[in-house]
């Protein structure tokens, strides 16, 4: 695709794979010494690998890519998708909102890769709702200006009113090797996003090797839209606060404290200038505050007590979503699910969702971690994750009825937060080294297998129960046998018959006169031991339902917003929503 053809080779020294006649001869000699070795193996019976076999990738096997994504979400503006593609900002999202993945810099990374693998442009289209024309633009980067390079931004006929963006990218890469972390990527994606749908297909050279898949959505229940929020004083620096001041419209230093903080009211602002000292003063203008002074507000703020932020700035999948998820990727045999309540570390909230599921298509038998932060899955550096420290440390599966060597095991940790304290340049990790983080993701663990263990301890019962009618049933054609043998013993002619009391006697004139066979003995104990079984199962779910254990909660959800719930009705077991006809 940049000029690459096979061209015939004028000289063939030039090369690098050039091969002379003394060592053409002497790679076919070690080719046939090699080939002897591999005749005897295999008349031997022994396995043995085909030493023709490419063990990796060399120079000039380069293949290349054209990689399209395509979506329908909110497009971008005509006018904005030079700047938005072709110019890679410099900027923050250290606080005020939630936002999804980790650099803010995907799609220029994307740019970027191709400029360096094989200096192709990206094509963008792109159409907004209402939009009547699609607009398509073909940029390229100038990296050393840092501006968009356009080559075509033109607006194009949108007869179908289509909504969305599509860009397509051509880059250098290697699908054998990372095919694998591709595919688990969109399956961790379809888990923690359950009510969007991937549609992934792979066309190469060799039409057999295509690949197609779907993940299907499962449901329409959309996360919350995060709300945006000011900074918390504990969880700002020298920087930070000297930026809010010069954007600040705030005039004096109180109404910028009320006005650009959370947790601090008129009385709270008011105790803090007392506290800076004579120097500080409620009308002062802040714009007027020094370096020193302004060092000394960061001190009182790292020192000083303040109420926690709230978790409505945070977006979670929500407990809904995320069993879902499990239940759609991974048909496990048991799933649960927790969401915690929203905590705080160093000023900046959080909140830790979690699922433990056991069973499932593609599992492989102990502990498999997901993890998920602000809803992007983390697929690699995983040792050294709060998420797989705690899942293999801290979490004493045995004491919950789980196997953790032979069970199939499936630890889903979602966390989200306006500041993920992800450890290294990647952000593929979140350190084990925070307290606050790791004692949450353990909470939410055990939560889930205290639920799964209420389950698998009525498995087992209800496994047992089972086994014991088994056997019952197995002995009921002996014990009926023994039981009419005797009985026609006791029956026998009436004059030698013993007097065994009255109410003996009318048995053993239904035994004599034949109403009374083996086979009706054989048809009461087999009600009689299904009666029993239906009573202690009986026994057993009320007592479940009267005490405090962790029970499954199902959800009802209304296919569109206008319908309301009208009756709700509840006992211990659960509790049935009817909403509005149609």
């Amino acid at each position: 695709m940049i000029g690459l053809v096979d061209r015939e080779r004028i000289d063939a020294a030039l090369y690098d794979d050039f091969e002379s006649e003394k060592a053409k001869e002497k790679r076919l000699a070690k080719e046939a010494k090699e080939q002897e070795k591999v005749a005897k193996a295999l008349a031997a019976g022994k396995k043995v690998k085909d030493p023709h076999a490419k063990t990796g990738k060399g120079r000039g096997d380069t293949c290349f890519f054209k990689v399209t994504c395509k979506d329908n979400g909110k497009g971008m503006p005509h006018v904005d998708i030079p700047n938005m593609l072709g110019r890679v900002l410099s900027g923050t999202k250290y606080g005020l909102k939630q936002t999804r993945g980790k650099f803010g810099l995907g799609a220029k990374m994307a740019l970027i890769w191709s400029k360096m693998s094989t200096g192709l442009p990206i094509d963008i289209w792109s159409s907004t709702k209402g939009q009547d024309f699609i607009s398509f633009c073909k940029l390229d980067l100038n990296i050393h200006q840092n501006i968009p390079n356009i080559h075509v931004h033109e607006k194009r006929p949108n007869p179908e009113k289509w909504r969305g963006a599509e860009l397509q990218v051509t880059i250098e890469g290697n699908w054998t090797t990372y095919r694998a972390k591709i595919i688990n990527y969109l399956r961790q994606m379809a888990v923690i996003t359950p009510y969007a749908q991937f549609n992934f297909s792979y066309i190469g050279p060799i039409p057999e090797k295509n690949l197609a898949i779907r993940f299907a959505r499962r449901t329409d229940v959309m996360p919350p839209v995060p709300e945006e929020t000011k900074h918390h004083p504990s969880a700002v620096d020298l920087l930070l606060i000297k930026r809010l001041i010069a954007e600040s419209k705030e005039i004096h230093l109180q109404a910028f404290l009320q006005k650009e903080f959370v947790s601090i009211n008129k009385a709270h602002a008011e105790r803090l200038i007392g506290e800076m000292g004579p120097e500080f003063q409620p009308k002062m203008l802040v714009k007027s505050l020094s370096d020193e002074q302004i060092v000394r507000l960061h001190q009182l703020f790292r020192q000083a007590k303040f109420d926690d932020p709230s978790g409505q700035c945070l977006s979670p999948a929500g407990e809904y979503n995320l069993r879902l998820g499990i239940m759609k990727e991974l048909n496990p045999d048991l799933v649960a699910t927790y969401e915690g309540s929203a905590q705080v570390f160093e000023g900046h909230p959080f909140i830790v969702e979690a699922g433990v599921s056991l069973g499932g298509k593609d599992v492989k038998p102990g502990i498999n971690i997901f993890r998920f932060a602000n809803r992007i899955p983390l697929l690699f550096e995983q040792g050294g994750d709060v998420v797989t420290r705690t899942a293999m440390k801290r979490i004493n599966w045995g004491s919950y009825k789980i196997n953790q060597q032979q069970d199939k095991i499936g630890v889903f940790v979602s966390i989200v937060s306006t500041k993920i304290p992800f450890k290294g340049t990647g952000k593929e990790y979140i350190g084990d080294d925070i307290s606050e983080i790791a004692a949450a993701v353990k909470s939410s663990l055990q939560n889930c297998c205290i639920q799964l263990k209420a389950k698998i301890v009525r498995q087992q019962q209800a496994k047992e129960r089972q086994q014991r009618k088994r056997n019952l049933s197995k002995y009921i054609p002996d014990v009926s046998r023994a039981i009419y043998d005797v009985l026609q013993l006791m029956a026998g002619p009436a004059a030698k018959r013993q007097k065994f009391g009255f109410e003996y006697q009318d048995m053993l004139e239904k035994v004599a006169k034949r109403e009374i066979t083996e086979a009706t003995l054989k048809q009461k104990l087999t009600q009689h031991v299904q009666q029993v079984d239906s009573e202690m199962a009986l026994e057993f779910a009320t007592q479940s339902g009267m005490v405090d254990t962790a029970r499954e909660n199902v959800y009802l959800t209304a296919l569109d917003a206008k319908r309301e719930f009208a009756v709700e009705f509840h006992n211990s077991v659960g509790v049935f929503k009817l909403f509005t006809g149609l």
